[in-house]
């Protein structure tokens, strides 16, 4: 049994953000205002959806690949011709103005509702695993947090948010891996053997015909839900499409767009058989599920298995790596 203590969560905290900070100085050397505009699914949540939904989320993320396939070979095209450093520039130049202040605030609606839910996410780890114990209230936690990003992105604009976000991804992979071979040598498995138990324990169910519509995970609701998903979340969303609109031509858009997609599939099997394997371990373990209290009932939080289980049932330095992977 391992477990990280408060201060070593706190001085990894500091100096992850003070990692980020450096890369947001180094890239924010000669930017100029164009520098700061052309420069999903959560680390946490898919892994605990396993004990529910088995592998069904697979044919979502099969919709996504379609999707992407859409906006590299449909949308970007069109984006690309026109010369559009924001996406809505074209609702303005081919429906009017009204038109472009409708979608402009549409994005501002969703992306506030979208970054806020995952901040929430990663803000309940550090508040349950950091700030609470520092008796640091959660509205405080909130704050800090946003105060940090505003910084570190502020400096450099596209360029840091584009190497940053590549610097997360890693860790977010190398978090799941190291986790999973952890797991698996202290249950004495083999890769094929941890297959092996996955399925053994009915977690790799992944694709739902019988249902009918009815059915929440039904296939063809679940694949059009990730296509039209993929096209109104990435194609449509200027914060998603800026990066790529940062990219020296189309061929270079697409072919980073559909590097995206395949990565997106290995991403998701290893969150969920990584789930399967949380489920596996706290199972060997003895370890319960974790609650949380809503409307004045403690109900399962499937969202902290897998924080609760790597701070505070693993080795410390799985608990340092995923809290990397996760700030």
């Amino acid at each position: 049994m391992g477990g990280l203590a408060t201060t070593s969560i706190l001085i990894i905290l500091v100096l992850y953000f003070g990692l980020l900070l450096l890369i947001a100085r180094i890239t924010s050397r000669k930017s100029t205002s164009e520098d700061f505009f052309v420069g999903g699914v959560t680390f946490i949540s898919v892994p605990g959806w396993v004990g529910e939904s088995q592998f069904s989320y697979m044919q979502v993320v099969l919709g996504y690949v379609f999707g992407y396939a859409v906006i590299a070979f449909v949308l970007m095209p069109m984006y690309y011709r026109l010369k559009l450093t924001s996406i809505y520039t074209y609702l303005d130049q081919r429906f009017g103005v009204y038109s472009y202040k409708t979608g402009a605030a549409f994005f501002l609606l969703s992306r506030s509702i979208g970054a806020s839910f995952r901040l929430f996410l990663v803000a309940i780890v550090l508040q349950q695993f950091l700030m609470e114990p520092l008796g640091v209230p959660f509205s405080l936690t909130i704050i800090i947090t946003i105060v940090l990003i505003w910084i570190y992105t502020y400096q450099g604009g596209i360029k840091t948010i584009v190497w940053t976000d590549t610097l997360q991804t890693a860790s977010m992979l190398i978090a799941v891996i190291a986790t999973m071979i952890y797991i698996a040598n202290t249950m004495d498995l083999s890769i094929g053997g941890m297959w092996t138990e996955i399925r053994g324990a009915g977690y790799t169910k992944t694709w739902f015909f019988a249902g009918g519509w009815s059915d929440s995970q039904n296939f063809f609701k679940q694949f059009l839900s990730g296509v039209f998903l993929t096209i109104v979340m990435t194609g449509l969303d200027q914060d998603m499409m800026q990066k790529n609109l940062s990219c020296r031509n189309i061929k270079d858009a697409q072919k980073n767009m559909m590097t995206l997609s395949g990565i997106l599939v290995i991403a998701n099997l290893l969150f969920l058989s990584l789930g399967a394997l949380l489920y596996l371990y706290a199972n060997q373990q003895g370890i319960e599920m974790p609650t949380r209290l809503a409307a004045g009932v403690e109900k399962p939080a499937s969202d902290l298995l897998y924080p609760t289980i790597a701070i505070e049932h693993l080795s410390p330095t799985i608990g340092i790596i995923f809290l990397v992977g996760l700030i």
